[in-house]
């Protein structure tokens, strides 16, 4: 009976997100698949256990907690931190309420509604919700004076939109992981206000930090009314028509002009990645919904175009984003400065978010490749293996001295006056198991590889696959297939990038030995007949309770190079193995990592060693003279600041 009672729960839940997603292919609820083991299990756990409640803590000391009390009569005091504190609330308590989602704790359950108290105090009788111009009434006391006089009229600084499309995405993953409407009846409240003040024939404004669109997106999903979705493509067709704009951007933002806020020509006529990183990839995101919910040629090709461009010319190897510090943007093509990159964790996510919606618009495994490699290296590396420090900035070489971390540190820091990535970790972290499969029709996709248990619908029908691996150290990966009975359906594997001898799509990387060994599949131990096709084996069978599939992906140890217009790398080489990029820290190289340089014919050994840096396969390298120990590029500087370097020169 519970078992039933469970399964009907994942199918209502299944069920409602193919309703609402739009897309061709669905994304499997994330609370079914269960990671219960392998690298990204502890991972997990130290998000759960570590940075939540940390940061809920550095919420509290700077606060951005009591703000809300302030704001709503519950507390005395005056404002304290940044106009856009509100949001990184907002991004912990929807990671909480993911964990929640797949852990319960009552203790967190019963905090989290304590909040949402403060939120709903904190929230005007129309609906308004932006502590500090509540608080402050208007800007002119404040040293942020960009939340603007009156409401609305700095938009492009204010983050009144930002913060409120944080809370959305918040609210909806409180009210899936309780059943409670009280803090969603928060959001809608402010959305349906927002939606009497801004809009055709009314106050017509863009927000200046993208992030609302993809907030009413998931309101208009979880509650079927189409006026969010009308409001987020409203809000998106308005960039770049100033032409219609009531009130104009604040000139004096950050001095970089409209394109820095993606505002200098309308979307579907953009065709190159420019301006703040994270602001462009929410709205990417963003427009990838609008696409596949709409149908829209327009903005599908205006994607398109993006995304080529970024991954011709502008995408780190890491996966990161930004070359730039001044405005965390964009550089010009082929500018991607090493010591100096920008490379923000928060574009890291954004970067994840929008290449899991392009795969789900196109079925195409380049997209699931993008988003692995941001994953284990550009992303990851945001986070310490202890989960209570963070990098802003993501360099790929350090001399271990100039305080590259927003100027705090030349190492991970606990915590920023602008915390947005902090608290970006900890909202994408728990949601990773929601990445890890797909459907469409009688197809299932596999795209990542990790050790779990997880319970699917197929064609409506459940299946459990158990997938078992020691990625991404090795490539042996094996998935036990259980239908309740014999089903016919086609499972899809992705084929990485990497394994077949291409670190990344387009032509920005390329491998100086692209020879790879043919992907064989095996059912039940015998070698099994498959299709490629988008960068996927297709295997298509009838399926009985007990199957195995097991494929190995062959992980050589590959120099890459890239496009001789990247000026930085010209005439170096990075280092990897799988999906994982390496480093040459100092501590493991007599102090020096940016002097390294790697000998031509030089190969590398890899090894197992468990109890450094949580765990790791390192790779040494030896000629005659000359040795040089590399370690996986997210696990750098958690031995104290020292040289880093990820590119090296070459020498005979």
């Amino acid at each position: 009976m519970m078992q039933q009672k469970a399964f009907l729960i994942v199918l209502f839940l299944w069920v409602m997100i193919a309703q609402a997603q739009d897309y061709p292919i669905v994304p499997v609820p994330f609370t079914s698949v269960t990671i219960n083991g392998g690298f990204w299990q502890p991972r997990l756990a130290t998000n759960r256990t570590v940075t939540i409640p940390f940061d809920f803590k550095k919420c509290e000391e700077t606060g951005r907690i009591s703000n809300f009390a302030i704001a709503g009569g519950l507390a005395k005091g005056t404002f304290r931190g940044l106009r856009y504190d509100d949001s990184d609330v907002f991004k912990v308590v929807e990671g909480a309420s993911y964990s929640l989602q797949t852990k319960h704790d009552p203790q967190l359950d019963r905090y989290l509604d304590s909040l949402i108290t403060l939120f709903a105090a904190a929230q005007e009788p129309d609906g308004y919700l932006y502590t500090i111009r509540t608080i402050l009434k208007d800007s002119t006391n404040s040293r942020d004076n960009q939340a603007g006089p009156t409401r609305f009229s700095y938009v492009a600084g204010s983050h009144e939109l930002y913060n409120v499309g944080h809370m959305y995405e918040a609210a909806v993953a409180h009210f899936l992981a309780t059943g409670k409407r009280s803090f969603l009846n928060v959001a809608l409240k402010n959305a349906d206000y927002l939606m009497r003040t801004i809009g055709p024939d009314k106050l017509i404004v863009v927000p200046g930090h993208q992030e609302i669109e993809l907030g009413l997106v998931k309101l208009y999903r979880v509650t079927n009314d189409k006026r969010y979705l009308d409001f987020a493509r409203f809000l998106l067709d308005m960039r770049g028509r100033s032409d219609k704009r009531t009130l104009f951007p604040d000139p004096a933002n950050s001095g970089q002009g409209a394109s820095y806020l993606q505002d200098h020509v309308p979307v579907t006529q953009q065709k190159e990645a420019v301006g703040h990183a994270v602001r462009a990839g929410y709205m990417y995101a963003a427009m990838s919904d609008i696409a596949a919910i709409q149908q829209d040629k327009a903005y599908m090709d205006a994607l398109l175009a993006i995304w080529n461009d970024v991954v011709e010319r502008k995408q780190y190897l890491t996966g990161g984003l930004g070359a730039r510090g001044h405005g965390e943007a964009f550089g010009a093509a082929y500018e991607l400065p090493n010591d100096v990159a920008y490379a923000e964790t928060c574009a890291a996510v954004a970067n994840m978010l929008w290449n899991h919606r392009m795969f789900l618009l196109t079925g195409e495994s380049k997209y699931m490749d993008v988003f692995e490699r941001v994953l284990y290296n550009g992303f990851l590396a945001g986070v310490s293996l202890e989960g209570d420090s963070f990098f802003y900035v993501n360099p790929l070489a350090s001399d271990g001295q100039r305080k590259f971390n927003v100027g705090q540190a030349a190492t991970r820091a606990p915590w920023f006056g602008t915390s947005c990535c902090p608290t970006n970790v900890v909202r994408f972290m728990p949601s990773l198991p929601g990445y890890v499969y797909a459907t469409k029709g009688d197809n299932l996709f596999i795209n990542l590889f990790l050790t779990n248990q997880s319970k699917l619908i197929v064609q409506g029908k459940p299946v459990q696959i158990q997938q078992t691996t020691n990625y991404p150290w090795e490539g042996n990966v094996s998935v036990t297939v259980r239908p309740e009975k014999a089903q016919t359906f086609t499972l899809q594997i992705r084929m990485p990038g990497w394994a077949s001898g291409k670190p990344m799509p387009g032509s920005l990387y390329r491998y100086v030995n692209t020879s790879s060994k043919p992907l064989i599949l095996r059912v039940n131990g015998q070698p099994a007949n498959y299709t490629a096709e988008n960068g996927y084996a297709r295997i298509s069978r009838t399926w009985k309770p007990g199957d195995r599939l097991e494929w190995t992906l062959d992980m050589p140890v590959r120099e890459v190079q890239a496009n001789e217009q990247v000026a930085d790398d010209h005439n170096k080489v990075a280092i990897e193995r799988g999906p994982i990029l390496y480093c040459a820290e100092g501590v493991d190289n007599g102090g020096q990592a940016l002097s390294l340089a790697v000998p031509i014919g030089m190969t590398f050994k890899p090894t197992q060693q468990p109890k450094k840096l949580g765990g790791i396969v390192s790779l040494s390298g030896h000629t005659p003279g000359r040795s040089l120990t590399l370690i996986p590029y997210y696990a750098w500087s958690h031995r104290g600041p020292n040289e880093m370097a990820v590119w090296f020169g070459q020498v005979k």
